[in-house]
């Protein structure tokens, strides 16, 4: 992306969706009876809050140091991490910003696995308003 957007001369806006199915995503604790123990249910989910943190950081890291292999490349660019679903978080912020072009990568699902986990790509490659 950093090189296309240099050779473009192009804006290039980074982007890290926070999303359940990517690896690393801390599981919110789900336990029917802890409603019995509200202090176990309360440190399950400040357990929870402390790990999604951790998650988040991670991922601004990420961005922030591809946002400086950008600059250091001459590439006007900025960064953001939003939550949700990552297909449809590429496409609105493709429609807010105005993209002309998304770069995306990809796991590698196939087949049966890509029809049962689903593909951001393929989402993205039909929603998108460019």
């Amino acid at each position: 992306a950093v090189s296309f957007a240099k050779a473009t001369k192009a804006n290039l806006m980074l982007l890290h969706v926070l999303s359940n199915g990517e690896e690393g995503c801390p599981e919110l604790p789900a336990y029917p009876y802890l409603s019995y123990y509200p202090q176990a249910g309360d440190r399950l989910l400040e357990v929870y809050l402390e790990e999604w943190e951790k998650y988040s950081q991670r991922g601004l890291e990420f961005l922030r140091s591809l946002h400086l292999e950008a600059i250091a490349a001459g590439v006007n660019a900025e960064y953001t991490q939003i939550a949700g679903n990552p297909g449809s978080i590429i496409c609105d912020l493709a429609q807010t910003w105005e993209a002309d072009l998304i770069l995306i990568g990809r796991r590698g699902y196939t087949g049966l696995r890509e029809l049962f986990l689903g593909s951001v790509s393929n989402y993205v490659l039909h929603h998108a308003p460019c």
